[in-house]
């Protein structure tokens, strides 16, 4: 009777997990997140604006492969504002 009960919940427990593999796009996407996080942490410590620009970049297509919508927005206003303070920043 136990091994019956345990066969049921591990059988519950196996369809509520999907095992599934990553595509290459969301390999990739990933990857380049990685990489975006790397220059977000690099223009902290130089507040180059090019880094925070390259960063949001990798970081908003990662954010985009994911279809994560809510930080495809926060990414872009990131984009824009450094991008506007790199503009001013040229004058």
């Amino acid at each position: 009777m136990k091994k019956a009960e345990k066969s049921a919940k591990v059988q519950l427990l196996r369809w509520w997990v999907r095992d599934r593999r990553l595509t290459p796009l969301e390999r990739m996407s990933s990857r380049v997140g990685y990489m975006g996080a790397g220059f977000l942490m690099a223009g902290q410590w130089t507040v180059n604006p090019t880094l925070f620009i390259l960063g949001f970049c990798c970081v908003l297509f990662q954010v985009t492969v994911r279809k994560q919508w809510n930080l495809v927005v926060l990414q872009l206003n990131g984009l824009i504002a450094w991008t506007i303070h790199f503009i001013n920043s040229l004058n």
